[in-house]
């Protein structure tokens, strides 16, 4: 069965007016709803700060965004509206039992499915406030990639950047070497393309060159349990965006069936363009270990992947993040290694693990469990003061009626709009929903919910809004 998940949106890095008139939009509503910032939370953020922002900042200010070394043209100051993090001045609480009757009725809406289970935790707390089925173990779906993020971000650290570089092999050789990153674009690759060029001719071997490619960096199966698929290429450490074959950077799209030697022939085109001869095809090689540098060109900090991964549900990042998580903790760069280092992480990180099981880093693989409760303290963790790396978990979840996923889930006017911000995931008879929400008293909720044996998925997704939007305090859309 092929997966539902990954629709088209409009990139959050382009059309920046109109963007940016939407994001003053949302100031607006977060600033009625509420959502004044703390100011000790976001001293406490450190490093986090290095992403995105996204739905607060960058969604507003920046452009088109390239692959490679232009990656940091997206790294800018911060803008005026709310931060997603608000443990705010407390005007009462919500009770347990308030909760309970909101959502009861919601959840047991025969859209979703055969199987349903939800938990609600305060945020600042910790304080598990509802719960139903909440320690069963589920299908996630794509609301895994909140797991991944999390390991990838405690293994690898959130300024971290995946390098592609090329390396000198003999006396006329040069290896391209793949780092993983999947968001390499064909500009960042003739950027590196002419570094290299002129690396060449000021070692004075510019004239003709052997070219071969290094992909040793992964090991194991290339391509994941559903196969060659328009909803992620097969998993290497070089790639060209994405592997696509469209000029799309996001959702379904036709892929290549060997990305790494389709980026080699694309290296060799552009080396040519510089003037460098290439002799022949390129073929697949392995770098020398201490073979001198020519070039590179490096990948936006993990922190921007992490939230990219989670605004637009993207695969092939959540598959690269998994790997670089397995390489940190020592482990083979494999589905296998990734699974393994992944879940080592997440116990780390004192979460609940009996009922989780990681398979793939991306959640298109049946065989991954969570229950709510893990993904809802997951979330909460996020949220923790003291824990300012993991931050992009939450800054990366996109904001109902604004930002990826979730752009088109809420309509204008609709109750939740900008006050929910989620991870969504769909899978074929699974609906699935998990993030954040700020109370009208000031409370900052985590929240899972996990549907299975589902038959409409439109149907599904709007009763699982309804209920995110109940958490809210406000009038669940369609009532």
């Amino acid at each position: 069965m092929v997966p539902q998940a990954g629709r088209r949106q409009v990139g959050w890095w382009r059309d920046a007016s109109r963007e940016q008139r939407r994001t003053v939009r949302f100031a607006a509503v977060s600033a009625v709803a509420g959502l004044a910032l703390a100011t000790g939370a976001v001293t406490a953020a450190g490093p986090w700060d290095g992403g995105q922002r996204k739905a607060e900042r960058d969604l507003a200010a920046a452009p088109a965004r390239h692959g490679g070394a232009r990656h940091a043209d997206g790294e800018r100051a911060p803008g005026a509206a709310p931060a997603v993090l608000a443990p705010l001045p407390k005007a009462g609480k919500r009770s347990a039992d308030g909760l309970a009757e909101a959502l009861e009725p919601l959840l047991k809406d025969s859209a979703l499915g055969s199987g349903q289970a939800a938990a609600v935790v305060d945020a600042t707390t910790g304080e598990r406030l509802y719960g139903v089925g909440q320690s069963d173990a589920y299908t996630p779906a794509s609301t895994i990639k909140l797991a991944t993020a999390a390991a990838a971000l405690s293994a690898v650290g959130p300024e971290r950047r995946i390098e592609t570089t090329v390396v000198a092999a003999g006396g006329d050789g040069v290896v391209l070497v793949g780092g993983g990153d999947p968001t390499l674009t064909a500009t960042g690759l003739g950027d590196l393309a002419d570094a290299t060029a002129r690396a060449l001719k000021a070692r004075g071997t510019g004239g003709k060159v052997k070219l071969a490619y290094d992909v040793s960096r992964y090991s194991g199966p290339v391509l994941h349990t559903i196969g060659l698929n328009d909803n992620i290429a097969p998993v290497s450490p070089l790639m060209v965006n994405e592997g696509r074959l469209d000029d799309s950077d996001r959702g379904p799209a036709d892929r290549t069936a060997e990305p790494a030697a389709d980026a080699a022939r694309k290296f060799a085109a552009l080396l040519r363009e510089k003037g460098v001869e290439v002799d022949g095809d390129p073929g697949e090689g392995r770098a020398e270990e201490k073979a001198a540098r020519l070039a590179s060109v490096a990948s936006p900090p993990v922190s921007a992947l992490v939230e990219r991964m989670l605004t637009n549900s993207d695969n092939d990042i959540a598959e690269a993040l998994a790997r670089q998580t397995a390489l940190a903790s020592g482990k083979p760069a494999s589905f296998e290694g990734a699974a393994q280092a992944v879940t080592e992480r997440l116990a780390a990180l004192g979460l609940p693990m009996p009922a989780v099981h990681i398979a793939d880093g991306s959640g298109l693989d049946r065989a991954d469990r969570a229950s709510a409760e893990f993904l809802a303290l997951l979330l909460a963790r996020a949220a923790e003061p003291g824990r300012p790396a993991l931050r992009p978990v939450l800054t990366g979840l996109p904001v109902a009626g604004f930002s990826g996923t979730l752009r088109d889930r809420y309509p204008r006017d609709a109750a939740g709009r900008a006050l929910v911000r989620a991870k969504t995931g769909t899978l074929t008879g699974v609906n699935t929903l998990a993030g954040t929400v700020v109370t009208p008293d000031g409370r900052l909720l985590a929240f899972a919910f996990l549907a299975s044996g589902t038959t409409d998925a439109d149907a599904a997704q709007k009763a699982l809004d309804r209920a995110a939007s109940a958490l809210a305090g406000a009038a669940p859309p369609g009532t």
